[in-house]
């Protein structure tokens, strides 16, 4: 059964505040093996104009997951999970998510395609400090197979 295409442009409700913290960075950093010394240390980040330590590029998914499933879980789109592919994802920054940022995401569905009996979703979150300030732009394609 194909994704219902007027779901094209549907914004799902911000998600709870997400509190950054350096611990989560550093983990987060050492989990991808990303050795800067500005993902671990607050001087290092400091000495390159940040506030605190810095977040690997890579860093929102763990916040934009949850926007994302707001969508996923939604009963009237039909995403059936068990048959989701990940197809794409980047990122689109205003400046770094930095330890001590306290996050909010906005999903929007984006695009709905259907091709070769498969439908591809795309959907765009919107990433922006609790006072508004936005900070990055996170795009995720998922690809739900088809019945065999």
């Amino acid at each position: 059964m194909s994704l219902d295409h007027s779901f094209i442009g549907r914004t799902y409700p911000p998600t709870a505040p997400y509190q950054v913290g350096r611990e989560k960075i550093r983990e987060f950093a050492r989990a991808i093996g990303a050795t800067d010394p500005a993902h671990h240390d607050p001087e290092a980040a400091r000495a390159l104009g940040h506030p605190d330590v810095v977040a690997p590029p890579t860093f929102p998914i763990v916040l934009t997951m949850a926007a994302n499933q707001q969508m996923i879980e939604d009963p009237d789109l039909g995403i059936d999970y068990s048959r989701v592919l990940h197809g794409d994802q980047r990122f689109a920054y205003t400046r770094p998510v930095v330890a001590g940022d306290e996050l909010v995401c906005v999903n929007n569905i984006e695009e709905i395609t259907s091709r070769g009996g498969h439908d591809f979703v795309t959907s765009r979150t919107e990433v922006h400090t609790t006072a508004g300030e936005p900070v990055v732009t996170a795009w995720m394609k998922l690809v739900v197979r088809g019945e065999a």
